[in-house]
């Protein structure tokens, strides 16, 4: 049974638009209401311990451990944001394309070294972030704040708006899956294999490094690097940035933040069009090594389905709600400076004519 419609507050699947543009009938609405919140102690004592941990660890990493760990470390940070922002995001959340078995199980894998909860669990409440986003019912409400949206919610129960709501959800694409439903029934032993044991054994074993550096680099800093980094898109991007495509929502254009999240940080459009495989206008590679992943495995045929948004209809939606940010649309564009034009390097031109 799928959400009543009424009651979103942003598109999360393309069924859901209702204007030729592809927006929601109504203005979204940014609320949060006086629940008390109810901490989680066991959660903040883990977080403190994490965040300790990894500070030590950042010392260690520029100071102490091996080059060949602190590779390690950023080649692990790729795999497991890739895990998010391939898998769990652009993938199982948004189904914005579909995948062969062989690369399903690649970013399951990736998403285990990630610990951010089983892929079903993660895209079950990225679901609710986008169907009900800015109210008690999105599990990290940007109008609590900054420090709610990043990790706050995390340290606290759950808004009792969240569960009402999350019944309704449908999640029965993700457990059709049995890689998926393989990796939620064995999280608990995969997870900690994935994300603490290897990264930290692996160092010892192969390259001699001690084993204080293979925990606290490859481990723990690793793993409190990309969490905050995915933590980013829910606090920085909700909140500083240009809103080119829809000024009406908190979602922002954040260079910083896709710099950092392999290309999850063009927040603003992806809330405006959240199943384009892109998450991004034009195919924007240059942040955007997630799309550049998914782009090679289609060319290998393990990707397929991706799916985007015309021209016509982004600039349909920016003429309509965009703040007035966006710049060119690209070659032909009537702001595109005479200059820029002459400027620009054809490869293997075409007589515009013939076009």
């Amino acid at each position: 049974m799928a959400p009543n419609s009424s009651d979103a507050n942003g598109v999360l699947f393309e069924t859901d638009a209702a204007t030729p543009d592809l927006a929601l009938p109504n203005t979204p609405i940014q609320q949060a209401d006086s629940y008390p919140r109810k901490y989680v102690w066991r959660n903040i004592i883990a977080f403190t311990y994490l965040h300790i941990a990894a500070l030590y660890g950042g010392y260690l990493f520029l100071f102490s451990a091996k080059w060949q760990t602190n590779v390690f470390a950023y080649i692990l940070y790729v795999m497991s944001g890739l895990g998010i922002t391939a898998g769990a995001h652009r993938l199982w959340a948004h189904k914005s394309y579909k995948a062969k078995w062989p690369l399903r199980v690649i970013l399951v894998i990736f998403n285990t070294l990630a610990f951010q909860d089983s892929a079903i669990d993660w895209a079950r409440d990225h679901r609710m972030h986008h169907k009900y986003s800015e109210t008690d019912a999105d599990p990290h409400n940007a109008t609590r704040g900054f420090f709610f949206s990043h990790i706050g919610w995390l340290l606290v129960r759950k808004h009792p708006e969240l569960k009402r709501k999350g019944k309704g959800l449908d999640l029965s694409d993700l457990y059709a899956d049995p890689i998926l439903r393989f990796q939620k029934k064995y999280y608990l032993l995969l997870m900690p294999i994935g994300c603490f044991i290897l990264p930290t054994i692996i160092p010892v074993y192969f390259w001699g490094e001690t084993w204080t550096n293979g925990y606290f680099v490859a481990a723990m800093f690793r793993y409190a690097f990309i969490l905050n980094v995915t933590w980013l898109v829910n606090s920085a991007a909700h909140k500083w940035g240009d809103k080119p495509y829809d000024k009406n929502i908190q979602p922002s254009e954040n260079m910083s933040v896709s710099l950092f999240a392999l290309g999850e940080g063009f927040h603003n459009y992806h809330h405006t069009f959240p199943w384009d495989y892109k998450t991004a206008e034009l195919g924007n590679n240059r942040l955007n090594f997630t799309t550049t992943f998914i782009n090679f495995f289609a060319k290998i045929g393990w990707a397929y389905d991706l799916k985007t948004v015309s021209d016509e209809i982004v600039k349909q939606r920016v003429n309509r709600t965009g703040d007035g940010s966006h710049h060119l649309w690209g070659w032909g564009d009537k702001d595109h400076s005479k200059e820029e034009i002459r400027a620009a390097i054809r490869i293997n031109p075409t007589d515009d004519k013939e076009e």
